[in-house]
C-alpha cells in the first residue's frame, strides 16, 4: 500500500492565529506527521528561528516550489543531505555579517550539516515593507537582478543544491504592528516580503531555496508572547532555515529528463490538505481542490484574509481545530469516513 501523504498549509504573512508567529505551528506539524506517512509543508510552518525541530517524514518545501508541485508540473524527491549556499545582502553591517556567519559555523560544527561557501551580493538588496487592504504583509526587493546573480555565483562557485538567503531588513517598521507581534497578536510584518524573496529565487534556480532576515538587535521586550519568544533568544533567525534546508526535497521540474525513482512525490499521490478555514486561495489548494485530494479546513485557525472554501467551490471537511482534524486523518487513513464517527441523529 502506497504511503499516506498529507499537506499542511498555512499562508505566510495573513496573521494565522496558529502558525503566524516564530514556528508556533511546528507543534501542529510534530502532531500530523504522527498520523500519515509524509507530510508536506512548508518554511513558515517549520521556522521558528533559533528552534526547529527534526521530523523525519516531513518534508519542508518552499511557497513557490508547493505551487508548482501542488499543480502537477513538479515533483519531489527526496534527499539525504544537500549542500546549502548562504547569500548575504551586502546591506548587512559587519557586525551582523559576523553574526550569520557564526551562526552558519555553528550549525556546520554542532549539527553536521553541510554549509558551503558563502557569496555576498554585489548591491545592498534594498528590502521595503508593505500591507495590503486586507492586513497582509508583503514587500519589494529594490535590486532583484543583484540577488539572482549572487544565488547563481553561489551555485556555480560551490556547487550549492539549497541556498539560505539572507537581506537586510529595514529598522523603521511600523512601531505598532510590531508590537502587536510581540504580544502574539497581528500580522508578521515581515513574512509577505521573505516569501517574495524565496519566490523569486525558486522560480529561477528551482532548488530549494529560503529566506531569513537580517534584523539589528534590540533590547529585551518585557512583554513578549511565547508565540514570538523563539525570535529573541538570538542574533540570527538562520538557524531552522539551515536546518530545513538541509534535508528539503529536490525539485522533478521536467519528468522525462529525471530517471524515476521509487520515493519521488507527485501531485498525484496527496491524500489530503490541511489549512485554515479563510485562508482556501491559494495556489496550492485550488490546484489541489481539482484532484482526490480531501481538502480539511480549520475553523480555529482564523486569518487576517477571509476567502472560505465554500464560495470557491471547493469541497471540504470543516473542523474545530486541528486536534479535530487529526482524528479526521486517522479516520481517512484507516479507509473510514468520517462521519461515521458522528452521532448525526
Amino acid at each position: 500500500m502506497r504511503p499516506y501523504t498529507a499537506i499542511l498549509i498555512i499562508p505566510t504573512g495573513v496573521g494565522a492565529a496558529i502558525g503566524g508567529y516564530a514556528g508556533d505551528a511546528i507543534p501542529v506539524a510534530r502532531t500530523l506527521a504522527q498520523v500519515c506517512d509524509r507530510l508536506i509543508t512548508h518554511p513558515n510552518v517549520l521556522n521558528g528561528a533559533s528552534l526547529y525541530w527534526n521530523i523525519p517524514n516531513a518534508f519542508y518545501v518552499e511557497g513557490y516550489g508547493l505551487d508548482k508541485f501542488a499543480a502537477g508540473d513538479w515533483g519531489l524527491r527526496p534527499v539525504r543531505n544537500n549542500k546549502v549556499g548562504l547569500l548575504l545582502d551586502q546591506g548587512i553591517e559587519p557586525d551582523l555579517l559576523l553574526r550569520h556567519l557564526q551562526a552558519a559555523d555553528a550549525a556546520r560544527a554542532t549539527l553536521g550539516l553541510t554549509i558551503t561557501d558563502y557569496v555576498i551580493t554585489d548591491a545592498p538588496l534594498n528590502v521595503e515593507l508593505r500591507t495590503s487592504a486586507s492586513g497582509a504583509s508583503w514587500g519589494t526587493i529594490g535590486n532583484p537582478d543583484s540577488l539572482l546573480r549572487g544565488a547563481e555565483k553561489l551555485m556555480q562557485k560551490t556547487g550549492a543544491e539549497a541556498i539560505a538567503v539572507v537581506a537586510r531588513f529595514p529598522d523603521d517598521m511600523d512601531e505598532d504592528a510590531v508590537q502587536n507581534y510581540l504580544q502574539g497578536k497581528g500580522v508578521d510584518t515581515i513574512a509577505g516580503a521573505e516569501a517574495v524573496i524565496s519566490h523569486l529565487l525558486v522560480r529561477h534556480l528551482q532548488i530549494p531555496c529560503a529566506h531569513s532576515p537580517g534584523l539589528a538587535s534590540a533590547p529585551p521586550y518585557p512583554d513578549l508572547s511565547p508565540r514570538s519568544a523563539a525570535e529573541e533568544l538570538g542574533y540570527t533567525f538562520l538557524p531552522s532555515v539551515l536546518v530545513g534546508l538541509s534535508r528539503a526535497p529536490q525539485f522533478i521540474v521536467e519528468k522525462q529528463l529525471f530517471t524515476s525513482c521509487h520515493d519521488d512525490i507527485w501531485a498525484d499521490q496527496i491524500d489530503a490538505a490541511i489549512v485554515p478555514a479563510k485562508a482556501c486561495g491559494s495556489s496550492a489548494l485550488l490546484s489541489l481542490s481539482q484532484s482526490r485530494c480531501q481538502i480539511i479546513t480549520v475553523r480555529d485557525n482564523q486569518t487576517q484574509i477571509k476567502v472560505p472554501a465554500q464560495p470557491l467551490g471547493i469541497k471540504s471537511i470543516q473542523v474545530n481545530s486541528y486536534l479535530e482534524a487529526v482524528g479526521v486523518l486517522v479516520a481517512l487513513k484507516a479507509g473510514i469516513n468520517p462521519h461515521a464517527l458522528v452521532n448525526n441523529q
